[in-house]
């Protein structure tokens, strides 16, 4: 009979993003239930309907001849009006799809991605109904975008493979909206994601050593991904890190007390609730070359001899991400704290000999 966390880890596994990720050797949530159209959708559907109708009255009355119009005018109003009616098809059913699929999809990312394909889709229909209704000679109108495009292919190389990279973000997914990333030199959480750049929230940068949020938002071209290297923090088989607290003790400390007694704070910092999480996501990860891997879900001391004639105490253990320095600074106090309640065992550095 399998154990809870392997019971877990198997209906983990059948979560779609799950089930990608471990194709390809991310975590989708269950989809929630939303109302099929939400107020502001319901009023851009509303606009729509209203101009559609409209663009079809106009029609019908420029070509019924009850609405009279110069013979130069005639022509270019019903392309008009009926460019413009297939428009508003055009963005009602774009809307409507967007809302009826946001439903079926729990990922905040998945739908952000989502509005932004349907959204270049509806563009580019649009724009074909464009060319289509106003340029009768499609000759004339090819040749002609054909020649803008080589102008533009030629002046606009950056933007255009920044579009291309945005198409492999979609289809290789190296990150999402939401995921912490590092690119290049520089660090955050992506915010946005467009057609031609990214937006991170940064944390840490140039004034600060942790993990913090700086404040300052980073802007780059999407065309990086082609050039640099994406450290992904987010990953959905394992969205946790390897974190390490180091200080010193002499070498007449009870090693084995501060052993038991670190991992005794540690893990109560950590909690069961967090190990066992750990320990689903160990499941999951049998599934993928990683499981030759050693994933321990409680802390490890580490000793290691320093030149400094004092023993160096490396403390490992597993964290969110996102919550690697909180979690860092709370352990380091209630350690120390709790080392200092036995001074007999633990000796720590003298100030006039660090």
């Amino acid at each position: 009979m399998d154990s809870p966390e392997q019971t877990e880890a198997n209906e983990l596994k059948q979560e779609p993003g799950v089930k990608r990720a471990l194709e390809a050797c991310a975590l989708e949530q269950q989809p929630q239930e939303q109302p099929v159209l939400k107020p502001k959708a319901r009023r851009a559907v509303g606009v729509y309907l209203v101009i559609l109708i409209a663009a079809g009255v106009l029609y019908y009355l420029v070509t019924l001849k009850v609405l009279v119009l110069p013979n130069r005018y005639l022509i270019l109003s019903q392309k008009l009006s009926v460019s413009l009616l297939l428009s508003m098809v055009v963005l009602l059913l774009a809307r409507l799809t967007r809302s009826l699929l946001y439903g079926q999809i729990g990922s905040p990312a998945a739908r952000y991605n989502l509005k932004r394909v349907i959204d270049l889709v509806s563009a580019l229909l649009i724009l074909f109904i464009a060319v289509s209704v106003l340029f009768v000679n499609w000759y004339a109108a090819i040749v002609s975008l054909g020649l803008i495009s080589l102008v533009l292919g030629l002046a606009l190389q950056n933007p255009i493979s920044s579009f291309f990279a945005w198409i492999y973000i979609m289809i290789r997914r190296p990150y999402k909206v939401g995921d912490r990333i590092r690119i290049g030199q520089v660090t955050g959480d992506v915010i946005e994601l467009n057609y031609f750049d990214t937006t991170l929230w940064e944390f840490g940068g140039d004034y600060l050593s942790g993990d913090h949020p700086s404040g300052r938002i980073i802007r780059f071209t999407n065309s990086k991904v082609f050039n640099e290297y994406v450290y992904n923090y987010s990953w959905p088989l394992f969205p946790y890190l390897w974190n390490e607290i180091k200080f010193y003790v002499a070498y007449e400390s009870d090693l084995a007390y501060v052993e038991e007694t670190i991992k005794k704070v540690v893990e109560a910092e950590l909690g069961e609730a967090m190990m066992r999480r750990v320990r689903v996501f160990r499941n999951v990860l049998s599934d993928t070359p990683v499981d030759e891997l050693e994933v321990r879900e409680r802390p490890s001391v580490i000793f290691r001899g320093n030149p400094n004639t004092w023993v160096e105490v490396v403390v490992r253990y597993v964290v969110e991400s996102k919550e690697s320095g909180r979690v860092k600074n709370r352990l380091f106090k209630r350690i120390i704290g709790e080392l200092r309640q036995q001074p007999g065992k633990v000796l720590f550095p003298k100030s006039d000999m660090r």
